[in-house]
C-alpha cells in the first residue's frame, strides 16, 4: 500500500480535483483505491456524491475520536474506488488535535492498526493550511503531490511547502517524497508558460512531467458527483489524469525496486 499527501496552502490549485481524478485514473487501471477527505469544506465528499450532512462516521471520528479505520469507509459507486468523507466534525479538528498526546501521528497510527488494507493506495486530500491536520497527512505519507498554477502566488507558496517538508523529514517521517504537478495550465499564456519554465528549472525532477491543462470539464464533473473519467473519458483532463496515473506508477515501482530486501 502506497500513501499519498495531496497538499497546498494556497487554495484554488485543483487540489481536491487532483485527489479525485488521480484516484479515479488510478482506479481504472485496476488499483483499489481508498481516497481520505481531511477538508472541512467536505469537496471531496460531496465531489463523489455524498451528502457531508448524512454522514455518521467520518474523517473527523477517526482523527479525533480513534474510530477504527476501516469502519469510517465508504464504499462509492465506481469499481475499486471508496472514500472516508469528512462533516462538520472536521472544523474541530485543527483546534483540538494539539491537545492529543503525539497528535500528528494519529492518522499514521490508525493505517497502521488497520493494516493490511484491500488498498493499494490511499490518496489523502487536506485543507489548504498547514497546520494540525496537514501534518497528519504528511506523516503518514510516502509521497507529498504539491498541485500549483503557473501563477506567481501559487508558485511562491511553495517556499512554505518546501519548509513544511524539511521540518518532517527532521522530526518524524524521514523518508517522505514530494512531487510538483503543474495544474490548470493555458499553454496561450506566456506568463504560464515562463513560470511553468522556472518551475522546471527550479524543482527538476522533483516535478512530474505529467501537465494538467485547463480543461472546462474538469470543473462540471464534481458538480454530476463524477469523477472526470466517467463523466467525460475523452476529454483533455481525463486522458492527462489517465497519463498522470501512468508516471505515478512508474515513480513508485521505481522507489519500491530501490528498497532493500
Amino acid at each position: 500500500m502506497y500513501t499519498i499527501a495531496i497538499s497546498n496552502e494556497k487554495g484554488g490549485v485543483a487540489k481536491t480535483t487532483t485527489t479525485l481524478s488521480l484516484g479515479a485514473a488510478l482506479a481504472e487501471l485496476g488499483r483499489k483505491v481508498l481516497l481520505i477527505d481531511l477538508d472541512p469544506q467536505a469537496n471531496l465528499t460531496l465531489a463523489l456524491g455524498f451528502e457531508p450532512h448524512n454522514i455518521a462516521l467520518s474523517s473527523g471520528d477517526l482523527l479525533l475520536e480513534s474510530v477504527p479505520l476501516l469502519s469510517v469507509c465508504q464504499k462509492t459507486t465506481f469499481d475499486n474506488l471508496e472514500l472516508i468523507p469528512a462533516n462538520s466534525k472536521m472544523d474541530r479538528a485543527e483546534q483540538l488535535l494539539p491537545i492529543h498526546l503525539n497528535y500528528a501521528s494519529r492518522l499514521s497510527d490508525a493505517i497502521q492498526e488497520a493494516s493490511p488494507m484491500p488498498y493499494e493506495y490511499l490518496l489523502i486530500d487536506c485543507p489548504p493550511a498547514i497546520g494540525a491536520v496537514t501534518r497528519n497527512a504528511l506523516d503518514a505519507a510516502n509521497l507529498l503531490i504539491i498541485p500549483t498554477q503557473a501563477e506567481y502566488f501559487s508558485a511562491y507558496a511553495l517556499r512554505d511547502m518546501m519548509a513544511l517538508i524539511r521540518n518532517v523529514r527532521s522530526e518524524s517521517n524521514p523518508s517522505i517524497a514530494y512531487r510538483v504537478l503543474i495544474t490548470m495550465l493555458d499553454q496561450r499564456n506566456r506568463a504560464h508558460r515562463t513560470i511553468r519554465e522556472q518551475l522546471h528549472s527550479t524543482f527538476g525532477d522533483g516535478l512530474f512531467e505529467t501537465i494538467i491543462e485547463i480543461d472546462t470539464k474538469l470543473r462540471e464533473s464534481p458538480i454530476v458527483g463524477m469523477p472526470i473519467t466517467e463523466y467525460k473519458p475523452n476529454s483533455r483532463g481525463s486522458r492527462q489524469y489517465r497519463v498522470l496515473a501512468q508516471e505515478l506508477e512508474a515513480y513508485v515501482k521505481q522507489q519500491t525496486n530501490r528498497q532493500p530486501t
